[in-house]
């Protein structure tokens, strides 16, 4: 046998060895939980139901830029200060 065939048969055993090493370590990995969202307790403010709905919606809607204005105003505890 060649030097040459003999140094391709190393890498070859080599390489067989190698994937069966990954597939094993990736096997035994622990699946991952897919990502959620987390869950947003349930509420009766009417405001988090209206700016769920503004965010499935891709026209723009007069009720969704007041519900928007409304959440900005009380996340910046201030009242509207426009001239």
């Amino acid at each position: 046998m060649s030097r040459s065939a003999r140094i391709a048969g190393v890498a070859l055993a080599g390489g067989i060895l190698m994937a069966t090493a990954i597939a094993i370590a990736v096997d035994e990995r622990k699946q991952a939980a897919p990502l959620t969202p987390a869950a947003v307790p349930a509420s009766s403010d009417g405001l988090r139901d209206e700016l769920a709905r503004c965010r499935t919606i891709t026209m723009p809607d007069s009720g969704c830029d007041a519900a928007w204005e409304e959440h900005r105003r009380r996340f910046l505890g201030r009242e509207d200060q426009r001239p």
